[in-house]
């Protein structure tokens, strides 16, 4: 992943200090897809925009993406058609709008360096990146500033399915305004324009455990 404008992915999985990226998984009206996150109080007036995730004082609205299923004869829809073979209660489309609320919500966990958040979202080694990723930005004095100004396109891209071990890959094209200060309140890394960018995310889940959460295991940028 390259593109100093938006989240270097791989500088993150790679383990490179000063990193910035997105990640926090888990929310989707009150059902159970795996992207849930805990009980919140606050719920918007009737007709009222919810706010997006809030980052350095600043919230973003949740304008839903065009949302892309695959053809059900394709390869990828064949799958997805085993996975709901496999757990009855798993839905593609239910799926997709889960990650894409996944998505926003993971670039503010991210930039707010909520470990607690990502702990319970992400694979074990993914964590570890985040995790040290963090503690870099932390140690150098650095703030991370990230803002999901829209999410145009949200798209299942491939699945596996191996025994009852599913991963879905989901391509989301976004515009983001992501940058890193240091001390001094300097623009270090990243930029302050805003940026279209395609990121892959793929999340991975056991179909036959109880646990129903989608936990990230591998990102990148298209």
């Amino acid at each position: 992943m390259g593109s100093s404008s938006g989240f270097p992915v791989d500088l993150i999985l790679f383990g490179m200090i000063a990193a910035f990226l997105v990640l926090r998984l888990r929310s989707i009206l009150g059902r159970r897809t795996g992207f849930e996150r805990p009980a919140q109080t606050y719920q918007p007036a009737p007709g009222q925009s919810a706010p997006g995730p809030v980052i350095e004082g600043h919230a973003e609205t949740t304008t839903p993406a065009a949302r892309t299923l695959p053809e059900a004869g394709s390869p990828t829809g064949q799958t997805l058609g085993r996975m709901q073979s496999v757990d009855r209660n798993f839905n593609p489309a239910t799926f997709l709008e889960g990650a894409e609320k996944a998505f926003r919500i993971i670039v503010a966990a991210f930039a707010a360096g909520d470990r607690a958040t990502l702990r319970s979202l992400l694979s074990d080694e993914t964590y570890r990146s985040f995790d040290q990723a963090i503690s870099a930005r932390e140690t150098a004095g650095q703030t991370q500033v990230s803002t999901i100004h829209a999410i145009h396109a949200t798209s299942i891209e491939s699945a596996d399915l191996r025994s009852s071990l599913a991963s879905i890959a989901v391509r989301f094209v976004s515009d983001q305004t992501s940058f890193t200060r240091d001390k001094g309140g300097h623009t270090v890394l990243g930029t302050e324009a805003v940026t279209e960018i395609t990121d892959v995310w793929s999340f991975e889940r056991d179909l036959a455990a109880r646990d129903p959460t989608w936990r990230l295991v591998a990102a990148r940028s298209a």
